[in-house]
């Protein structure tokens, strides 16, 4: 670990002494004592005020080592409640637009505006009447807004229909950025699911301008029709899409830097050999791609893709992690993730994070941060100097961890799928 990266965290430590927490251990509950409950804070002027960040320069730089904070980092992270009284949030994003607005995706079909601290009354779209969410896994599951949003107004849904199948969409929303004409939908992609759970269900703009789309195995368990290695099916994938000139004609288009995996695979792959990547994301300095992968029964992973360089076989369902699960993949090449955890250590569904880019927390920049759903253990996971990936707990939270989400500015939020949306801030030492 870096040395410096060690000193804030021994002062995270004091703090979490100081409010008669345990001390942070690792990610191994069965080795370590268990880590400390997330400090939660409710009233705004005691997170420290930050710097307003700038935003990352268009052409990402080499990548650097992990956290590089100094003795001099005096604030430690806690949480802070910013809404509540939301059904199932399962997403937040902003829409690159300036304005600071936050947009919360519910599971049953709606997507809420968070404008100046307040939860706006009238959702900025509500397709209830389209998706289906009466299993646990279906329904309005992510939203992606263009990148050229400030000029076309238009935004992309991921969602369960009521049929089942995963229909990615388009729509074009005011100008004011707070409603959108749900008549206006279009659809990009409709994929027929099997099963009712391992939907996948995030879609997210590339550093690229290409939208990828994140396909679960189809359900049921141990991948029974192995869909995630048949490279005919878009199930268990990775897709990437250009949608920059998408409409009811042309839905989408193919694009020619994809991969080719063979005479008989679909062109729209980008990854392959994934059970179910509920949450990914890319770092915004670098470009790389963080992807969760949802494990079977034992363990979770999370897999790492430099910056557009796809066609890797994540493995599933060869292997579930490093571990070998079912059949033999003779000559196709495997990629490892760079991370697992055992269930047996805490923990039952990986939730993908970010790579933290924001102001308010020096001492997590360059790590990756993540959860579990189940646990509400979270932990930042980093390649230390020599180039190897660490995995450290940042603390516990008391929520179902739903997803993470990220502002314009880089600043990282947690979502808790019994109705409640925080921010991750910085608390100044005492």
């Amino acid at each position: 670990m870096d040395g410096r990266y060690k000193v804030w965290m021994r002062i995270g430590g004091l703090v979490a002494l100081a409010l008669a927490l345990q001390a942070c251990g690792s990610a191994s509950p069965a080795v370590q004592p268990p880590a400390p409950t997330a400090q939660v804070i409710t009233d705004p002027q005691t997170a420290a005020a930050t710097p307003e960040p700038t935003l990352p320069p268009t052409e990402a730089p080499a990548a650097e080592p992990g956290p590089q904070p100094t003795p001099a980092d005096q604030v430690v992270p806690a949480l802070q409640k910013i809404a509540e009284g939301l059904t199932r949030p399962v997403y937040l994003t902003h829409a690159g637009d300036g304005s600071g607005r936050l947009y919360i995706v519910e599971q049953p079909g709606r997507v809420r505006v968070l404008q100046d601290g307040q939860l706006l009354a009238t959702p900025f779209l509500n397709i209830t009447d389209r998706v289906g969410s009466r299993a646990n896994e279906q329904g309005l599951l992510s939203i992606a807004f263009s990148p050229d949003f400030p000029q076309s107004r238009r935004f992309f849904v991921n969602y369960t229909a009521k049929s089942g199948d995963t229909v990615v969409s388009g729509f074009i929303a005011g100008a004011d950025g707070l409603t959108a004409d749900a008549a206006s939908e279009w659809e990009v992609l409709r994929i027929e699911q099997p099963y009712a759970n391992h939907n996948g269900g995030q879609i997210k703009f590339g550093p690229d301008g290409m939208l990828y789309v994140g396909m679960g195995d189809g359900g049921s368990a141990g991948d029974p029709q192995n869909l995630a290695q048949n490279m005919r099916s878009l199930l268990g994938k990775m897709l990437r899409i250009d949608v920059s000139a998408s409409s009811a004609d042309q839905p989408y288009r193919v694009p020619a830097d994809n991969p080719v995996l063979g005479a008989d695979a679909r062109p729209e792959i980008w990854a392959s050999g994934l059970r179910n990547p509920w949450r990914f994301s890319f770092d915004r300095l670098t470009g790389d791609l963080f992807i969760a992968d949802v494990g079977q029964n034992k363990v979770e992973e999370v897999n790492f893709q430099p910056a557009r360089q796809g066609g890797q076989n994540y493995g599933w369902k060869f292997r579930e992690g490093f571990e070998r699960f079912a059949g033999d993949p003779g000559a196709i090449v495997l990629t490892d993730p760079i991370h697992q955890y055992a269930h047996r250590e805490g923990g039952c569904s990986v939730t993908g994070g970010y790579v933290y880019r924001g102001a308010a927390l020096p001492g997590l920049v360059g790590a990756y941060v993540y959860g579990d759903y189940c646990s509400g253990l979270i932990w930042t996971l980093y390649r230390n100097a020599a180039g190897e990936w660490q995995n450290e707990t940042l603390f516990s939270a008391d929520a179902n961890i739903s997803s993470f989400g990220e502002d314009e500015a880089g600043e990282l939020y947690l979502l808790d799928h019994g109705g409640a949306v925080y921010k991750l801030v910085g608390v100044p030492l005492p």
